[in-house]
């Protein structure tokens, strides 16, 4: 969010709201982000977090394979619920790659699906931005 890495990891607890400016297209499109807690067997996302939201971010940490379960599992509820809504698959940690446990085909390919996915950094800062703004332009091109 603010080109700013911490090597200690810090679990978000709850809800941390920020906002992002996004240029797509020549057009400013200001973001309100909820960076929601990751789901485990004990907290199980609430889809009334989600109602109104106009895309998501799927971040997934591919060193810890059950991450990406969680995330596609997670996608499949939010469509359930809500219908189609703009989304993309952020596989972090691509410095790491050669600690990587997810198998490359279990992750949805654009082919085959309609989100989007990239591989990022957040210690690099590789691919952030790219994955703000293949959401923003999905959200602004949706007929949703």
């Amino acid at each position: 969010m603010e080109s700013i890495f911490d090597e200690q990891y810090h679990t978000t607890i709850g809800v941390k709201v920020d906002k992002k400016v996004v240029s797509v297209d020549r057009e400013e499109v200001t973001l309100v982000l909820w960076d929601i807690h990751g789901e485990d067997v004990f907290q199980k996302m609430r889809m009334t977090y989600l109602r109104g939201m106009s895309g998501y971010l799927l971040v997934v940490d591919p060193t810890r394979r059950q991450t990406l379960e969680d995330a596609l599992a997670l996608e499949a509820r939010v469509e359930e619920s809500m219908g189609p809504i703009p989304w993309v698959l952020v596989l972090n940690k691509c410095d790491r790659i050669a600690e990587w446990e997810v198998d490359s085909e279990r992750i949805p390919s654009s082919e085959r699906s309609r989100e989007a996915v990239i591989r990022t950094s957040a210690k690099t800062g590789e691919g952030v931005e790219e994955a703000f703004s293949r959401l923003t332009r999905a959200m602004l091109h949706s007929p949703c």
